[in-house]
């Protein structure tokens, strides 16, 4: 497992948290910020590499082969997401009207097909944990913009997930043979929380970066504070993640309706 925190790095333009040539990390796959203020433009034209290009936070044009759509999104904790999905050779033109933060999601993919924009109205959520499992403590809201269901012509898969203030998600703890990327944001700049992975510890915090590789994984905020992070994974050939989840069967049991009954007898 692999814990970036590079905030205070972070400039205006791209903020390269991975870069699948130099330092892959094993998820074959690019991953970054781009920080965006009023008026600036941004283009996006890979020549080998599909991209995802998701909006964070802020008001940005997003335009490609004639398309042209306006997102808007004051924050990720109140208001759903805008997310294009284009293939190689696409040419993207981003225009910021405020100041915007969109995280970013390459890998290589020879499929020609045609660009997809995920909208709040086609944003699929499930709401996990919410009628009472283990206390309440593992509600929260999981978000899926694509995956091998409605994108096979991907080589990703890309989602959010809603973590209420001093709730688990990821839970009961499982794995996946394909590599998997966390890229979190807390609703307050100070917010914190904490990652399982691989038998390791790690803290988490606004604009950070988790690569699990292999391993059983779950994770947490910390009370008061909300937390939502972009998942991203790249499917294996062969392999791709078809909603795939692996429980540790020390924790399977947790499962059970009545898991937490015992708390109230006697």
């Amino acid at each position: 497992m692999t814990y970036l925190n590079k905030n205070a790095e972070l400039k205006q333009g791209y903020n390269a948290y991975i870069d699948a040539a130099a330092d892959d990390m094993g998820t074959r796959m690019d991953v970054g910020l781009l920080v965006m203020e009023q008026g600036d433009t941004f283009i996006f034209e890979e020549a080998l590499k599909e991209i995802a290009v998701l909006l964070f936070s802020g008001n940005v044009t997003y335009r490609w082969n004639g398309e042209t759509v306006e997102a808007v999104r004051p924050d990720c904790f109140h208001h759903e997401a805008y997310c294009l999905l284009a293939c190689k050779g696409t040419r993207i033109k981003l225009t910021a009207h405020e100041h915007s933060e969109l995280y970013i999601q390459k890998t290589v993919n020879q499929r020609d097909y045609t660009p997809v924009m995920y909208t709040p109205s086609t944003i699929q959520t499930q709401h996990a944990g919410a009628n009472g499992e283990l206390l309440g403590a593992m509600r929260r809201e999981i978000k899926t913009f694509f995956d091998y269901e409605n994108a096979p012509f991907s080589n990703m898969v890309l989602g959010e997930v809603l973590n209420f203030p001093g709730k688990w998600s990821s839970y009961p703890p499982h794995h996946h043979p394909q590599p998997e990327v966390y890229f979190y944001r807390f609703d307050y700049p100070d917010g914190f929380g904490a990652g399982f992975a691989n038998g390791e510890i790690y803290k988490t915090g606004h604009n950070g970066l988790a690569v699990i590789n292999h391993g059983f994984h779950s994770q947490t905020a910390a009370p008061g504070y909300a937390m939502c992070y972009a998942w991203g994974i790249r499917h294996l050939e062969g392999d791709p993640w078809r909603k795939t989840r692996i429980d540790d069967p020390e924790h399977a049991w947790l499962w059970k309706p009545d898991a937490n009954d015992h708390i109230f007898q006697g």
